[in-house]
């Protein structure tokens, strides 16, 4: 797989910060379409999924309402890429696990990859973080109590990213995937799913850009420490 210079992942805002209850939105979604087409996050308040696909912004709501954003929408959370494809394959009737482990052989540990994954889809189990109101709760409490919807044969796309374990904490170590339907009627954060038939398109990205925001107060006083939230993000993800 070649790896080409400019590709990059542009992230505002840090998962660690959400775990630790910093779900002030600080940016307009709709900046990080200057920086790609292709990601997902959330908005603020842990408000629902993000799903960033063909330079569209959706988003599913906690009722499992989808959306098109303005772009206008704050969010704490949110990571893009411009996606091309440097890598495909295809599968047939597959466990998620078979997936991932398909996706690990193809790829280096050590970078930043966005995954793509479209087709049928025989089974698909997503969940919806419900938007929060101040003073916000600790976001694994949050995903406890968290709607979630089921769907077969459904067709559609996965939209993530692998990320090395050496960035647990501003991001989430391991794959993190969001699902929306060709239909446009269903999506939200992956649990777990079987895919009939799909192709899987990768992407190793040579740079990982963390924007950060400077100007919130709440994010500059409320230290992050990893060992506190570690776990919160393998319970939540």
């Amino acid at each position: 797989m070649t790896v080409k210079t400019r590709n990059y992942i542009y992230q505002h805002g840090t998962l660690g910060g959400l775990m630790q209850d910093l779900l002030e939105g600080t940016e307009k979604i709709g900046t990080l379409a200057n920086y790609g087409d292709f990601g997902l996050g959330t908005l603020e308040g842990a408000n629902g999924e993000v799903i960033i696909l063909d330079g569209v912004i959706y988003h599913v709501d906690q009722t499992g309402r989808v959306t098109q954003l303005t772009g206008d929408e704050l969010t704490p959370y949110a990571a893009v890429t411009n996606f091309e494809s440097e890598k495909q394959f295809f599968l047939t009737n597959v466990s998620d696990a078979v997936v991932k482990t398909e996706i690990s052989a193809e790829i280096s540990h050590n970078l930043f990859s966005a995954v793509k994954i479209s087709g049928t889809f025989s089974h698909m189990h997503v969940r919806v973080v419900p938007k929060q109101q101040k003073p916000y709760p600790r976001f694994v409490e949050i995903a406890r109590n968290q709607p979630e919807f089921s769907a077969d044969n459904i067709t559609g796309t996965i939209v993530g990213f692998f990320t090395p374990g050496l960035f647990q904490g501003a991001a989430a170590a391991g794959f993190h995937l969001h699902f929306i339907s060709d239909d446009r009627s269903f999506g939200g954060h992956v649990l777990d799913f079987s895919l009939e038939e799909g192709g899987i398109d990768l992407m190793e990205l040579a740079e990982f850009r963390q924007n950060f925001p400077i100007k919130s107060a709440d994010y500059l006083a409320n230290e992050i420490k990893l060992e506190d939230i570690s776990k919160d993000i393998e319970e939540a993800e």
